[in-house]
This record gives C-alpha cells, structure tokens and sequence, in this order.
C-alpha cells in the first residue's frame, strides 16, 4: 500500500515555539500555514486517494480539509498519528529537543513516549490500514516526529529518522509493507 504522509502547515503553536501535544488544546493553522495547505493541495491534486486520515489535533484535521478539496474520499480521525506524547504541552519545544538530544532514539520525557514508542504507535497505524486499504494510496495528514517514525519503520536509519526534519506541510511516500520494515 503507498501512503502520503504529509505534515500539518504552520500552526500558531510553531510560530510561538511552543509544543502543543494535547488534542484538547485547540491549536489552529495561520493564514501561512492554510496557505502551505493549499499549495500541497495542489501537488497531490492527482494523487487518487481511496481514503484519508488526519491526527485528532486542530492543525491536523484543517490541513487534511484543505488537501482533500480535490478529492472526494473519507477522512476519518486517528489519534495514532497524533504528535508524539512528550508530557510537556505548552512548554517550549526547545526544552523538549534539549531533554532528548543526547539520545533521540530512547530517551523518554517523564510523563511521555520515546521514539521507539511513537513507532510502535505508527506501526499498529500502518498494519491496521494496510489490512483495510490494501489497494491504495491513502493520505495520513500527522506531525513531524510521528512521520520521522514512519519513515524509520519503512527502512530509514533510525538515528537520522529521529533526528530529521519536515518542514510545514512537506510530504513522504511510504509503502507498506517495506522489505525494510523494523
């Protein structure tokens, strides 16, 4: 199965600087970030989605919104693509980098998950729908960190997964099954 996962635009909480990892605090697109949505949108405006799935926080869902305009499929909510749970939502994220640096792969925040855990997460994600949606290709509209997860369960060294970076609304085709699956 091919799936696009593409990370949400610039949200208010990445203009402040601050981590927001709690889908009950309602953090919304800028104007920049709807418009980095609509110019994603129209990168995949071909791309013939069978289905599509967006993390439960805010940012998330309005970006998947705006890329399925072209597209009439369902969009359901997951909250395995949710961001990755550091227990420190509305902290800086500086602080959150800092804490993990030292060791991206393992290193666990207090009342959070390490990366290893976020994959097991995205892993259960990507069997799940692979089983339901075999044909393909599905949208996965999430954050950063839980893509960096997916691209590391799909073959990606795991020290460069964990330490990557995706831009505001950058995009990653993965198929799943990979040969390389960890």
């Amino acid at each position: 199965m091919k799936i696009i996962f593409v990370r949400h635009g610039e949200s208010e909480a990445n203009v402040a600087g601050i981590i927001n990892d709690d889908p009950t605090r309602q953090v919304a697109l800028t104007e920049t970030g709807r418009n980095q949505a609509s110019a994603t949108a129209e990168q995949l405006r071909n791309m013939p989605f069978v289905c599509a799935y967006a993390s439960e926080l805010l940012r998330a869902r309005q970006t998947a919104e705006i890329l399925l305009r072209f597209h009439a499929c369902p969009l359901y909510v997951d909250s395995r693509l949710n961001e990755r749970n550091t227990g420190m939502d509305g902290l800086p994220v500086e602080q959150f980098n800092g804490l993990v640096r030292p060791d991206p792969v393992r290193i666990r925040p207090p009342d959070g998950e390490s990366f290893l855990e976020q994959m097991e997460r995205l892993r259960a994600f990507l069997v799940e729908v692979a089983a339901t949606q075999p044909e393909g290709p599905v949208l996965a509209v999430s954050h950063e960190n839980p893509i960096l997860a997916a691209l590391a369960l799909s073959g990606k060294p795991l020290e460069e997964a964990a330490r990557g970076n995706i831009s505001n609304c950058g995009w990653q085709e993965i198929d799943w099954p990979s040969d390389d699956r960890r």
